[in-house]
């Protein structure tokens, strides 16, 4: 179970992991799995930082390709395949990827995107991802672009390059899935506990709950919090790029079946895309600019960069999108590694690439990379943690141990339940559904509600929220257990059936 609160956390463990972000969590994970005690905490909840800000794909490395980052490309398209085909393919689905080639596309944009297309492939070939998952790019004419997305601008349109990449269904469930993983394994997750100091082998934690006070000692500690390593380990200087994400309903982009990219003026590899969502609404990403200054809890995405996803976007647009069409904006901050080089660059020209750090009092702590790569990330961070300590451990198991609720989509498919359900919770299903109306005492069409006609999220997701999945409050349930909350209006509507919930449950 995730618990929110310290309550029943042990005095020692072999390993504490501070933060339960997707690196986190991939890190509790990968230690409960070789058979270490594992203490997992969260100063806040599940997924609460960068983790749930991301732009919901499962890169292959293309854009680290075109930089000469060969090594991160081919983890990254490594690790795309493990999730696709392995981890969580309930979870993770091929999503295919059109970039217009417009009259403000130029003639070296159109040649490095065909090029970047076809490495791209090559990467999907080296890592062993089956054809079947990732279907094979292609040049296509005019009119399948707009069969594809209608909404592309017309006038010297001369076709498309579609490719494919991999496409989560929801980045914070995928960090509750490894979370609750790592919990069935045996691991002790605690959200709302903060860790107030801690060194190599102890920690001073505060339950956010209740304020009480405690020290826990550990063989091995491995920081795992983001953009807020440096608050526990100080010496750590890191360079941090705000990613900021718009989210429109379908309206404002209408019968698009595809992700649309549309690339940034005076930029080789840089695009901003127009991603679906599986309940209808699109993100449009995304920025990437150096932040100074304190981190916030949660990031804000400021105006400059909605007229910049705006206006690049609307290049490859008939009708251009508008400060009308954004219903919603969030951010995500990227804990990229201050190496002190480049300081008057980009950040968009830093390293992907993550690094396992140690502190003068052993503390290990995991920077950098990318939510795609989180699983070779955790591993290196507990190769680290077993050799500094001396812990008993088998190697890493990850690359073949699925999430719970993973399945073979032949397998999905044969499921008894709502479609809605098999799509966010795979082989757990059917789960979702019966706890439900065990844990209220109504009847399946009653759970099956939904927010409103127009918000397809049930009753029964939220009740699993909270009695599987460690959700205590509204925020909780509409921010992270769902995604509700990027709407303000949606937020508003779903808030009564969030608050329903959580009564029923507590019954």
């Amino acid at each position: 179970m995730i618990i929110p609160g310290s309550h029943g956390i042990p005095d020692n463990t072999d390993v504490l992991v501070v933060g339960l972000g997707v690196t986190g969590s991939g890190v509790a994970l990968d230690a409960v799995s070789r058979g270490l005690e594992v203490v997992a905490v969260d100063a806040f909840d599940i997924a609460w930082g960068t983790s749930r800000f991301s732009s919901k794909l499962v890169h292959g490395g293309l854009r680290y390709l075109a930089k000469g980052q060969l090594g991160v490309a081919r983890e990254s398209a490594v690790e795309r395949g493990i999730l696709m085909e392995s981890t969580a393919p309930h979870l993770v689905h091929p999503l295919p990827m059109l970039i217009p080639l417009t009259p403000t596309t130029t003639a070296p944009q159109a040649f490095l995107a065909r090029a970047g297309v076809r490495a791209g492939d090559l990467l999907r070939l080296t890592a062993r991802t089956r054809r079947e998952t990732l279907p094979k790019p292609r040049r296509i004419s005019a009119t399948e672009t707009l069969t594809l997305a209608p909404v592309i601008k017309r006038a010297g349109l001369r076709g498309a390059i579609l490719s494919w990449d991999g496409q989560l269904e929801d980045d914070a469930r995928l960090v509750l899935g490894l979370a609750r993983t790592a919990a069935s394994l045996g691991a002790r997750v605690h959200t709302r506990t903060r860790v107030l100091s801690l060194t190599g082998t102890s920690a001073v934690l505060r339950d956010e709950l209740t304020g009480e006070t405690r020290t826990i000692t550990a063989k091995a500690v491995i920081n795992a919090t983001g953009v807020w390593v440096g608050s526990l380990v100080p010496e750590i200087k890191l360079k941090p790029s705000r990613g900021t994400h718009l989210v429109l309903r379908g309206s404002s982009l209408p019968h698009v079946r595809v992700a649309v990219m549309a690339p940034v003026p005076g930029a080789s590899n840089r695009y901003v895309f127009a991603l679906p969502q599986p309940d209808g609404t699109f993100y449009v990403g995304l920025t990437d600019e150096q932040v100074e200054g304190a981190i916030p809890d949660v990031a804000e995405a400021p105006e400059e960069d909605i007229s910049f996803l705006l206006d690049v976007m609307s290049q490859a647009l008939e009708k251009p999108l508008t400060r009308a069409d954004v219903v919603g904006t969030y951010a995500g901050l990227r804990p990229l590694l201050d190496t002190g080089t480049d300081r008057q660059g980009s950040s968009a020209d830093l390293s992907r690439k993550h690094a396992v750090l140690v502190s003068d009092t052993g503390v290990v702590t995991i920077v950098g990379g990318k939510l795609t790569t989180y699983r070779r990330m955790a591993e290196d961070a507990v190769d680290k943690a077993v050799a500094l300590s001396a812990l008993t451990a088998t190697g890493c198991r990850t690359t073949a141990l699925p999430l719970l609720g993973a399945a073979s989509r032949a397998e999905l498919a044969a499921l008894d339940a709502p479609a809605r359900l098999i799509r966010k919770y795979g082989a757990e299903a059917p789960l979702v559904l019966a706890n439900a109306i065990e844990a209220t005492g109504l009847t399946e069409a009653e759970v099956l509600t939904t927010v409103s006609p127009t918000i397809p999220v049930t009753l029964a997701e939220l009740v699993f929220g909270v009695t599987h999945e460690g959700a205590g409050s509204v925020d909780d349930l509409l921010d992270r257990r769902t995604r509700i909350g990027l709407i303000a209006a949606d937020r508003d509507a779903a808030t009564a059936l969030a608050e329903k919930a959580l009564e029923l449950c507590r019954r």
